[in-house]
């Protein structure tokens, strides 16, 4: 009975570390551990998803991302603070390090607290840009919660975003119309366009803009960024597929604004959905979904009497020049607690890249077959008049989607001496092989007449006896 209880219970606790792929060790960082209650609704979520939370304060000297050269911690998320610092431990080095070593990063500003100068820094680095007065907040004088923020107008309400750019998958669309996402004294970012990496999840209204509510003018005349400038909420994926996502408003995860009620000036009563998003940007950073998995990839030569693969024919080493070969590569898709198979968003497709020093073929893989937890992607091609090391390339790099690199090498070579087409199968060399066939036959009919030809016998002429 025990051993079954056992086994039950490491069941159980392999399915909840499982809704990461990448690890369910958390690390808070949390200026007062005594604020955490304002967040227990998230962080509750959190633990029924299966993370193990570690909270401590960024002065704490027990505080270190890395223990003997490895990540102590799978993902890091960043409360605002008060401090103008965050200690020797949370350095814009150290942050750098762990992303570069796989690590993920949820960071949440907030305009009631400054930023700090190390994230600042941090930030800079990856593209990002804060506005210069550490005190602006981002206001909306018509898109604006009537009911928290009747006089600011702090409280910034905005619709679920909708995709990036046709061909994008959209996490944080939602499934209901008409949803409306509560973004209270929040701070905006702009990003920079040399990035290939950034993406903004959230961006601000049209007529929303941030300034700093300190200064006493009347009017606004020079504000950092305006409309969709303002990016509420930026992701940036790494190459290495890290993730970091920079959350404009801390307030959005707390519990005061988990279910709260809104109404746009005018407008009727509705709530918020920031547990939903909050849910939705949290699971993409910790990679608890959009992780993409190659299951598996195999080529075979698809010619006559060859075209169903087996052991022995799978996978070769060695091809030869023009023939007909068929690639496959499965792939599944990471979605809160199980693989499900990989389905491209609508108007994009995976393509793959048959190189030398640069592509000879550049093909999309069609989906030709759905299983349980995958699906396979081939195509079928003839190889070029080229002889040489080759490379069957998949790479596959989208905005929200983990990235995808394989690459199998092959040798290509020429043709074999007994390989070669006989020439009487080339319809071109058909005249020369007349021209020889007749320059032969020619040659052995005269050669014939020569033989058995005799000349014709020679007269003698026998004359007169001379007297």
């Amino acid at each position: 009975m025990r051993v079954l209880l056992s086994l039950l219970i490491l069941g159980l606790l392999g399915i909840a570390s499982a809704l990461s792929t990448s690890g369910n060790r958390l690390l808070v960082v949390l200026e007062e551990i005594a604020e955490k209650d304002k967040y227990s609704k998230f962080f509750g979520d959190l633990k029924g998803r299966g993370f193990e939370i570690t909270f401590e304060s960024p002065k704490s000297d027990s505080l270190a991302l890395f223990e003997l050269g490895e990540r102590a911690y799978d993902h890091l998320l960043i409360l605002p603070s008060k401090s103008k610092g965050l200690g020797p431990n949370l350095t814009p080095q150290a942050l750098l390090k762990f992303i570069n070593t796989e690590g993920n990063i949820l960071l949440t500003l907030s305009a009631s607290n400054p930023t700090p100068s190390a994230l600042v820094s941090l930030l800079l680095e990856l593209d990002i840009h804060l506005p210069t007065d550490r005190n602006s907040i981002v206001v909306d004088h018509f898109n604006y919660d009537s009911l928290s923020a009747p006089e600011s107008h702090d409280v910034v309400l905005v619709p679920r975003p909708s995709a990036v750019r046709p061909g994008v998958r959209n996490f944080f669309g939602g499934i209901l119309k008409n949803e409306v996402i509560a973004f209270p004294r929040g701070v905006g970012q702009t990003l920079g366009n040399d990035s290939p990496y950034l993406t903004p999840v959230l961006r601000a209204p049209g007529t929303a803009y941030s300034y700093n509510p300190k200064e006493e003018a009347e009017a606004v005349e020079d504000p950092f960024a305006v409309g969709q400038q303002l990016s509420l909420v930026t992701t940036m994926q790494a190459r290495n597929s890290a993730r970091f996502t920079v959350l404009g408003a801390a307030e959005m995860l707390e519990d005061t604004w988990v279910k709260a009620k809104v109404q746009v000036a005018g407008d009727k009563v509705s709530a918020a959905v920031n547990a939903a998003f909050a849910k939705e940007i949290s699971g993409w950073t910790f990679n608890e979904v959009g992780v993409l998995r190659v299951d598996s990839v195999t080529h075979f030569l698809n010619e006559e009497g060859l075209k169903t693969p087996n052991a022995s024919l799978t996978n070769p080493k060695i091809y030869r020049v023009k023939n007909t070969v068929t690639y496959a590569i499965e792939l599944s898709e990471w979605a809160w607690n199980e693989y499900v198979p990989f389905v491209p968003a609508t108007g994009d497709d995976v393509q793959l890249e048959f190189s030398m020093l640069s592509p000879f073929h550049r093909l999309s893989l069609e989906r030709t077959q759905t299983n349980p937890s995958s699906s396979v992607f081939s195509t079928t091609f003839k190889l070029p008049d080229q002889h040489g090391i080759f490379n069957f390339l998949v790479e596959f790099r989208r905005p929200f989607l983990s990235n995808i690199e394989d690459k199998t090498t092959v040798t290509v070579r020429h043709f074999a001496h007994d390989e070669w087409p006989r020439s009487w199968v080339i319809s071109a060399a058909w005249p020369w092989i007349s021209g020889v066939a007749v320059t032969v036959v020619g040659w052995i009919i005269f050669v014939g007449l020569w033989l058995y030809s005799a000349p014709p016998a020679a007269k003698v002429t026998v004359g007169k006896k001379a007297q």
